[in-house]
């Protein structure tokens, strides 16, 4: 949904789902560890074909769907592969929902925050559409503090110091959301 129109959020807790936002559900999750709740958010980037914005292949990733390597060859490389993401934010601020917040999506692969490894245990993935060498829009920004201060509302294990970038739990693995990611714009706008 564009800024302009990004409402206050609310999550209903016994499902886990963001009211008002268009739900696209995964089959790639499963339930987090007894007792966990989320403690971390994590910020991603993500452009299918790289570097491309729009079209259905993000939700097609997340939800199983054929990625034909004939429209890009990258797709032949990412074949098979089983991710989600509790959330997308596209380009025009819009979000997606993939995974109830209450289960563990399948977003950070091997991760460490804080002494912590498995951060997919007890944390939310929050992916823009968009890469680390292009600047995020507007509207991914107002629409990700919206989020975020939804599930600071909902969940009291969160905090807005806990939201890092999937660069900062995977060094050396993964870089995004990149480095034109402005956190000190997210950050005020989340207060």
């Amino acid at each position: 949904m564009p800024a302009a129109l990004t409402p206050t959020l609310r999550i209903d807790l016994p499902t886990g789902l963001v009211q008002g936002v268009r739900q696209v559900l995964s089959p790639h999750f499963d339930a987090r560890p007894p007792g966990a709740q989320p403690e971390l958010i994590v910020i991603h980037g993500i452009s299918l074909p790289p570097g491309q914005f729009g079209g259905p292949w993000i939700e097609r990733l997340f939800t199983g769907g054929p990625l034909p390597p004939d429209v890009h060859p990258f797709f032949a490389e990412i074949a098979g592969l089983r991710v989600s993401a509790h959330a997308l934010i596209r380009r025009d601020g819009e979000i997606v929902q993939f995974v109830p917040f209450t289960e563990r999506a399948w977003h950070a692969g091997q991760s460490e925050y804080c002494g912590r490894v498995a951060c997919n245990d007890f944390s939310v993935g929050i992916e823009l559409e968009g890469t680390d060498d292009t600047p995020y829009e507007a509207a991914q920004y107002a629409s990700a503090a919206a989020l975020i201060r939804a599930l600071l509302d909902a969940y009291a294990s969160l905090s807005p110091d806990r939201i890092a970038g999937h660069s900062d739990i995977a060094p050396g693995r993964k870089t995004d959301p990149g480095p034109h990611f402005d956190w000190l714009r997210l950050r005020a706008l989340v207060r």
